[in-house]
């Protein structure tokens, strides 16, 4: 890390933080379908990231897993491996819902297959390219990551803060996955920023890069949301995206802002930006202390 980077931190930083994998389980039997009662949209809007995360975060640890030749600062490739092996339980975690609303008959197949050909096919491995093209290609997947891990952070934030979930009463096996979840996101929110910044410093990347992944995040979300509610069994079809109503989801704290989201994303853009002015370590290190998932897995 530089040392401007190192300047810039939060006061609850821990420059000691090991990143750990928690082996947690979840029991998914009494998932009901809309998981934010009487919240068909909030609930799908926040499922598109069970369509997203085991597919792109395999993807994620794919792409690190490369990039280990190429550190030369051991405690960044000590937080990598931690960052990689937290992904691939993040993977796991996500699948198990996957598969549990497809039991419950909830076809996600045609949107997920178009999820692994983004990450196998598009933005997978290429044949063919020189080492100097190999490496430019590596480095900027890593570039698109820190963007993506950018929002991951701001919705781990957002999630161990939504106190307005518990009130309608959100179901407590989803929130606590979710929760655990953003608290690792918060935890190693620095990692993949780091690691870019240490194969390559240039702020154009950066800068281009978030615009990549910003939008493509936008229009898979939207995507995502709009295919859940025309598949979702109970609903029968009859429900179509209304996106007032996730206005009005967000204005009663179910959903992220999409204004603290807007400026979120803007204070990537600034030359000052580091990832540990986003959320807070001594929050989601106190989370990971009382999920009751992350407890079990300790045990």
């Amino acid at each position: 890390m530089s040392k401007k980077a190192a300047v810039r931190k939060k006061p609850d930083e821990h420059d000691d933080l090991v990143l750990t994998p928690r082996d947690v389980r979840f029991d998914w039997a009494r998932l009901p379908m809309h998981w934010v009662p009487d919240e068909p949209t909030a609930t799908h809007v926040i499922n598109v990231l069970h369509l997203l995360l085991p597919e792109g975060e395999r993807w994620f640890v794919r792409v690190f897993q490369q990039t280990m030749p190429l550190i030369t600062d051991e405690e960044l490739r000590e937080r990598v491996l931690g960052f990689t092996g937290q992904e691939a339980m993040h993977a796991e975690a996500h699948q198990g819902v996957l598969d549990h609303f497809q039991a419950k008959g909830l076809d996600i197949s045609p949107y997920v297959s178009q999820v692994e050909y983004l990450f196998h096919e598009l933005l997978g491995d290429k044949s063919g390219l020189s080492p100097r093209r190999e490496r430019e290609y590596l480095i900027e997947r890593v570039a698109i990551i820190a963007g993506i891990e950018h929002f991951t952070a701001f919705l781990g934030d957002w999630i161990l803060n939504a106190e307005a979930l518990d009130r309608v009463g959100a179901d407590e096996v989803m929130l606590d996955l979710l929760r655990w979840h953003g608290a690792e996101e918060v935890e190693h929110r620095s990692v993949a920023y780091d690691l870019l910044c240490h194969l390559d410093p240039s702020y154009l990347r950066r800068a281009r890069t978030m615009v990549l992944a910003a939008s493509a995040l936008t229009h898979l979300w939207v995507r995502g949301t709009r295919f859940l509610l025309s598949v979702d069994p109970e609903l029968g079809g009859s429900l179509r995206p209304g996106w007032r109503e996730a206005y009005r989801a967000s204005r009663r704290g179910l959903l992220p802002s999409p204004g603290k989201a807007l400026r979120s994303a803007s204070r990537y853009f600034s030359r000052r930006y580091h990832p540990t002015q986003e959320g807070s370590t001594r929050q989601a290190i106190a989370y990971l202390g009382a999920s009751p998932a992350a407890r079990a897995a300790a045990h």
